[in-house]
């Protein structure tokens, strides 16, 4: 998430914070400055805050300005592994390295415009540079991805997240061992107060909650220990999976931003969407998508031992 960043120490109380921002950036606008509180993009002591708050004396202020989306959208002949295709969805195993849609430092090489190579008619599906998309994963995630082919089936699964009856299951290969059998992850996840490139458990994030259960538990040649989870989302916070487990203590395996050095070579975080279940939005059948450990994940877990 790149762009522009400005921190701002209050001298003294005065205004509203939209219009003290207003006045103070001259390229910002009192609606853009309200749209950048509204997605969360504004802080105010390390938390997000509201348009109408008044600023006081000592108030640090973070501004961070989104560079703006690319405007143009090409269908490219990229790899694309489809796990089902009917005339309403279309459902594939995304790799890892690839983003799922345009994005500021991502115009193009995506998910979608491999899907617009596919089905040329998504173009009309849903928003111009998302066409079809009712949920993601992150760039180095791989695993079970579902699109939507028309308009009914894009807003029908879009009832379903929202709804939380869409099923979600991952793995995932942590840092140390684990003892209890399962458990279930509750805190709230936000923008990251100082770091805005990253999320964070945080007072007055969203709920968030997640669910896991050991497979495997298992060490390194040196006896150091590791541990295998399914991973049931119950909410989808961005990031929330590597969130949660980084805040818990038992950063996954590989991930260069929430994680820690480890002796465990991997080449990207160890997570992988195995298992999607959703009910079809036109028959109204239930339906569940699974793909198994890609070779890079498996390669991993070839070095360890079961305990």
């Amino acid at each position: 998430m790149e762009g522009k960043i400005y921190t701002l120490t209050i001298p003294a109380a005065g205004d509203r914070i939209d219009k003290y921002l207003r006045d103070t950036l001259p390229a910002l606008s009192r609606a853009a400055v309200q749209r950048l509180i509204a997605a969360g993009e504004i802080t105010v002591n390390g938390k997000t805050t509201s348009a109408a708050y008044d600023i006081r004396a000592g108030d640090e202020i973070v501004v961070h300005v989104p560079q703006p989306e690319p405007t143009e959208l090409l269908p490219q002949d990229l790899p694309l592994d489809v796990l089902y295709e009917d005339t309403n969805i279309i459902v594939v195993d995304k790799a890892a390295g690839m983003v799922v849609h345009p994005a500021p430092g991502h115009p193009d090489g995506t998910l979608v415009n491999a899907i617009l190579a596919h089905c040329p008619d998504l173009r009309g599906v849903g928003g111009v540079l998302r066409p079809g998309i009712v949920h993601r994963l992150d760039q180095e995630t791989s695993g079970v991805l579902i699109v939507a082919k028309d308009d009914h089936a894009l807003r029908e699964l879009q009832r379903q997240f929202k709804a939380r009856t869409v099923s979600k299951t991952y793995v995932a290969l942590l840092i140390g061992r684990l003892t209890e059998a399962e458990g279930l992850i509750d805190a709230p996840i936000g923008r990251h107060p100082r770091q805005r490139k990253k999320m964070a458990v945080v007072a007055g994030g969203k709920p968030s909650r997640t669910r896991w259960a050991v497979m495997e538990r298992l060490r390194d040649a040196q006896r150091r220990p590791y541990t295998l989870l399914a991973v049931e989302l119950l909410t989808g916070r961005t990031h929330q999976i590597r969130v949660h487990f980084s805040w818990f203590g038992y950063p996954l395996v590989g991930d260069a931003t929430y994680g820690r050095r480890d002796p465990l070579v991997a080449p990207r975080q160890f997570l992988h969407a195995r298992d999607l279940a959703i009910t079809h939005p036109t028959t109204g059948e239930r339906m569940t998508f699974s793909t198994p450990l890609p070779a890079d994940l498996r390669d991993v877990l070839a070095c360890l031992e079961v305990t």
